[in-house]
């Protein structure tokens, strides 16, 4: 071979070199970015003439793609909509909008995510249609029904949460109102421009995600647990430690004035505890204990539970808050029943609930199982992890004592099942003035080998304004989902 034959045999050789590497990374490394960019109307086009996958709940689907007439081949239907609508979200190709699952798992649900790679390569060499893959969820539709069904047929605003305690696993997840994503998934731009803003106008605010994000509320007295396992963990009290027992408590350098709910003592005697604080959902012990205990303990603690931490489980969640600089004694004592600066949503709750009932260790929340592609094979898998120690196993069965207390006898009576020991604890958040209350509850079931971790959120005072409670209105629809998923 000649010198420059040998030298046009390299040239060519590296040209195809690096068309192979261009090629290979656009159209593999690249792919994911390049479906998502909005700009690409070559690929939105494409990817709605691929069938996109299922969004699957409990065997049942959820999501699915239909075909259509009009130049977008398939169009998406959600079944019993309202329901799911603030997991599933929607998809509108004519608009080129996506919001919950349907964006956060696009390129899974489209078939462009790297883990079915393999799954396009074999559609085309066999010569089978495009197919996306599906997304198997955590939420078992017994209770996220129940949960449903509890909130609606009251007529309530709010949300719940629950968790399996030792996995992480979302079992439920619901806000309310909620709205059917099947007006907003039609390719009629105007149709679906006009049911969007109805809904944008609409005072019930049906597109917040409640569970997750929307108004970040004060937890109310569901904090007290926080505060109380802080107290426990310091060293510096135990369950049965007295504490002064006024009926009235002044904040320190303030003219703010404490009372417990009942008007009354925390109990008969001059002292009181932590055991009975968190029983009757006494306001004056804790906030006395929060400011003996100091902000950064109860910031600790509250930061091993998950507060000041993103989570997406892939559903991005609002930062549930504990101040990260209080100013005063007053502020610190204020956050010792869930009141001042303390913010939180009922999936940061139901986080609360389920490290107390797994010994103190939290795991972190995911909504989704499995992706599986068309011919069914197992693409990505998620399996639990934890998000970290929280607590010791003394502790959190020291705090759960005194939550199941509350719910046999105590502030959360409304949470009793007929022969399972429940661990509860109400909460009654002040948002101002005299605006309706936010009701709370978290707890989990059964005590002693927990299943289900479950936390509610009532907005408006459960239409009640000032004179509704946490143990009245949301502690029995904490009861409903429990027992669901406890006799299925």
């Amino acid at each position: 071979m000649t010198k420059e034959l040998r030298r046009l045999s390299i040239i060519v050789l590296v040209m195809f070199l690096a068309l192979f590497g261009s090629t290979s990374t656009i159209q593999v490394l690249q792919a994911g970015n390049l479906a998502d960019d909005p700009n690409n109307r070559r690929t939105t086009l494409d990817a709605y003439e691929t069938q996109r996958g299922a969004i699957i709940a409990g065997g049942s689907e959820i999501a699915t793609s239909v075909q259509s007439t009009d130049l977008y081949v398939w169009q998406r239907q959600y079944a019993d909509s309202p329901m799911w609508s603030h997991v599933t979200g929607f998809l509108n190709p004519s608009l080129s909008s996506a919001t919950g699952l349907e964006q956060v798992m696009g390129q899974e649900l489209s078939g462009t995510a790297s883990s079915a790679f393999f799954s396009r390569i074999d559609q085309i060499v066999t010569g089978q249609p495009p197919r996306g893959s599906s997304v198997l969820l955590t939420l078992d539709p017994v209770a996220q029904k129940a949960a449903y069904d509890a909130l609606t047929g009251a007529g309530l605003t709010g949300a719940v949460v629950a968790i399996e305690p030792d996995t992480g696993r979302i079992l439920a997840m619901v806000s309310t109102p909620g709205y059917d994503a099947n007006t907003l998934a039609a390719h009629d731009p105007e149709a679906t421009n006009s049911a969007y803003a109805a809904l944008e106008d609409d005072p019930g605010r049906p597109l917040l995600n409640r569970a997750i994000a929307g108004d970040v509320n004060p937890p109310g007295s569901t904090f007290k647990v926080v505060v109380a396992a802080a107290a426990i963990e310091s060293g510096e009290y135990t369950a049965s430690t007295p504490i002064p027992n006024p009926a009235t408590y002044t904040l320190p350098q303030s003219n703010s004035v404490v009372h417990n709910a009942s008007g009354t003592t925390c109990g008969p005697g001059a002292t009181t505890t932590l055991a009975l604080a968190i029983e009757l959902s006494c306001n004056v012990p804790m906030a006395q204990v929060a400011i003996e205990l100091g902000d950064t303990k109860i910031r600790e603690m509250a930061e091993k539970l998950g507060f000041n931490h993103e989570f997406a489980t892939p559903l991005r969640a609002a930062t549930s808050e504990y101040p990260t600089s209080i100013t005063d004694d007053a502020q610190t004592g204020l956050s010792g029943f869930g009141q001042g600066k303390v913010t939180a949503t009922p999936l940061q709750i139901a986080m609360v609930a389920a490290g107390i009932a797994n010994d103190g260790e939290v795991m972190n929340p995911y909504a989704v199982d499995e992706v599986v592609g068309a011919d069914l094979s197992t693409q990505q898998t998620f399996t639990p992890s934890a998000f970290g120690d929280a607590m010791s196993k003394k502790t959190a069965d020291a705090v759960t004592a005194a939550m199941v207390a509350s719910v046999q006898d105590g502030a959360a009576t409304g949470a009793r099942m007929d022969g399972v020991d429940v661990a509860g604890k109400t909460g009654t958040a002040e948002m101002g003035g005299d605006n309706p209350y936010t009701l709370w509850f978290t707890g989990f079931a059964p005590a002693d080998d927990p299943e289900i971790a479950v936390a509610v959120l009532v907005e408006d005072g459960g239409g009640q304004g000032t004179s509704g409670s946490g143990n009245t209105i949301a502690a029995p629809i904490a009861k409903k989902v429990m027992e669901a998923v406890l006799s299925r």
